[in-house]
C-alpha cells in the first residue's frame, strides 16, 4: 500500500534536454524529485508526454505514492512547445493527476525566477525566450522553436557554429579553432557534418553549444561573434520587455549566464540570480491552483 498524503502538489518542468518532476506536501516539505527524457511538446508531443509520465511514475514508485493519491493531487506542468489550449488539454488528459494545470515553460520559469515580484527573465537553454512581469501584466518574446526562432539558444549556437564551419570549408570565411574542431569532430569531412544536421534535433545541435561558449572565452573570433550575435538579439528583446529601470534581470538556463558579459551595460548592471528554478515555479503555481480549488464552494 502506498504512503498516504492528505494533500500533495506536483510540479513538472520539461524542455528539449529533459524533464524534471517534484512533489511537495501542502506545508512545503519536499517529498521527492525525479528526472526524465526530453519533453518539448512541439518537437515530439508523444515523446514529451511519455517521458513526463515515466518521470512521474519513477517518483511515485521511489516514494510509495499510490495511484489513489496521484488521482487526488494537484499539479502544474510547464512544457516547452505547448502553444495552444488544445496542446495544454492534451497534456492534462494524459497525466495521472486529479487536477492538472498545463502551460508552456515561460510561465513556470518566470514564476520561479521572480517569485511574486517584477522583473525580466532571459531563459536560454536548448531553446530560448525572454519574459517580463510588471504592474501592467506579463509579456514575452521567443520560445517558438528552432525552425523560426530560439535565437541565442544552445541549439541556435550549435547550428550557427556548424554553418560557420561550412562557410570556412568552402573558403567563404576564415577558419578558427572552433570551426577546425567541429570539422575534426566529423572526421574532417563536410558530408558527415551535413548528414548529422539533416536529422539533428534541437538537443543534438545544443550539444555543440559548450564548445562555442568555451571557445569564445578563449578568444576565438568566430565563437565570440556568435555570442555577440546572440546577445544582440537578447538586447533587442530586453529593451522591448523591460518593465522598469529598477527591476532585476535574470539570466537562466544552461547557456543564459554565459551571455552576462555580452549584453548591453544598462542590462548587465541589473543582473541578479534567479530566485528559483522553473521546477520551483511549477510547484508554486500548483500551490496557487490548490488554494483556488480549496476556496471554491
Amino acid at each position: 500500500m502506498g504512503t498516504y498524503f492528505s494533500h500533495i502538489l506536483f510540479g513538472v518542468d520539461g524542455g528539449g534536454t529533459g524533464c524534471r518532476v517534484a512533489a511537495r506536501d501542502i506545508s512545503g516539505h519536499l517529498i521527492g524529485e525525479a528526472k526524465g527524457g526530453p519533453a518539448n511538446y512541439a518537437s515530439n508531443n508523444q515523446q514529451a508526454i511519455a517521458n513526463v509520465r515515466d518521470a512521474v511514475a519513477a517518483l511515485a514508485r521511489d516514494h510509495a505514492i499510490s495511484d489513489e493519491v496521484l488521482g487526488a493531487s494537484v499539479s502544474h506542468i510547464g512544457l516547452a512547445g505547448v502553444m495552444t489550449n488544445d496542446d495544454a488539454a492534451a497534456v492534462a488528459s494524459a497525466m495521472p493527476f486529479g487536477h492538472a494545470n498545463v502551460s508552456d515553460d515561460r510561465m513556470t520559469s518566470l514564476e520561479g525566477a521572480l517569485g511574486a515580484g517584477f522583473g525580466v527573465l532571459a531563459a536560454i537553454g536548448t531553446g530560448s525566450f525572454v519574459a517580463a512581469r510588471s504592474a501592467t501584466g506579463t509579456r514575452s518574446f521567443g520560445g517558438w522553436g528552432l525552425q523560426l526562432g530560439d535565437q541565442a539558444s544552445g541549439a541556435w549556437l550549435g547550428r550557427e557554429a556548424l554553418r560557420s564551419s561550412v562557410l570556412a570549408h568552402d573558403g567563404l570565411a576564415e577558419h578558427s579553432d572552433l570551426t577546425q574542431t567541429l570539422l575534426a569532430h566529423y572526421d574532417g569531412t563536410l558530408p558527415a557534418m551535413i548528414a548529422f544536421a539533416g536529422h539533428a534535433t534541437p538537443r543534438d545541435f545544443a550539444a555543440h553549444a559548450r564548445l562555442v561558449v568555451d571557445a569564445a572565452h578563449a578568444g576565438d573570433a568566430i565563437a565570440t561573434k556568435l555570442m555577440q550575435r546572440g546577445a544582440d538579439y537578447l538586447n533587442t528583446c530586453l529593451a522591448m520587455a523591460d518593465p522598469g529601470p529598477s527591476d532585476p534581470l535574470c539570466l537562466a538556463g544552461g547557456v543564459g549566464p554565459h551571455y552576462a558579459k555580452y549584453i548591453a551595460s544598462p542590462f548587465r548592471e541589473r543582473l541578479q540570480a534567479p530566485k528559483g528554478t522553473a521546477l520551483e515555479g511549477a510547484l508554486a503555481l500548483a500551490k496557487q491552483a490548490y488554494d483556488r480549488l480549496s476556496n471554491t464552494p
